[in-house]
């Protein structure tokens, strides 16, 4: 048997039939992207808010912090304006250093232990090794400069000298 070879007002009925589909469908993805830029409208309008909310947060905890400040710099213009002798002068600094590491510690900052530790390359950053046999090697020998946490992130690591042990064949060659 031969295939019926459809007729032309089957063919034209064929062809209305898809043409109402295909208006059908282009209505349809009209309306999904009419609701695509709504919904792309209300996510910038979203992260635009979040955004200047996170800001207002930070500006907050920052006018906090620095409220806490002021005190301080009180106290040092107080020292830099009167006329005092250098053990007063070193006595007032030293109660304000004492008061700023107050202020520090109750943000969450403290200092990193160093002199006397194993050399911790994520918290010391080593600027010398000292030969020395009277300490471990990898042992910080030194503090240059402090380094300080914040929480449980570096904010800025220790300056350190680390004990390297001399190798037998230097302390031949420094013997000789």
């Amino acid at each position: 048997m031969t295939p019926k070879t459809p007729t032309k007002k089957e063919l034209q009925q064929q062809v209305e039939e898809l043409e109402k589909k295909l208006e059908e469908k282009e209505k349809e993805a009209g309306k999904y992207l009419s609701q695509l830029k709504y919904a792309k409208a209300d996510l910038e309008n979203i992260q635009k808010q979040s955004h200047k909310r996170l800001q207002e947060l930070m500006d907050k905890a920052n006018g906090g912090l620095l409220q806490q400040l002021l005190p301080l710099v009180d106290e040092m213009e107080i020292l830099v304006t009167r006329d005092a002798d250098k053990e007063k002068l070193v006595q007032g600094m030293g109660m304000v250093l004492k008061k700023m590491q107050k202020v520090m510690e109750g943000e969450g900052v403290r200092a990193i232990e160093a002199e006397g530790h194993p050399f911790d390359p994520y918290r010391h950053d080593a600027v010398m090794e000292v030969e020395t046999a009277e300490e471990p090697d990898g042992i910080v020998l030194e503090e240059v400069l402090r380094g300080y946490m914040y929480k449980d992130r570096v904010l800025r690591a220790s300056v350190v000298k680390v004990a390297r042990c001399p190798r037998e064949g230097e302390e031949k060659d420094q013997n000789e």
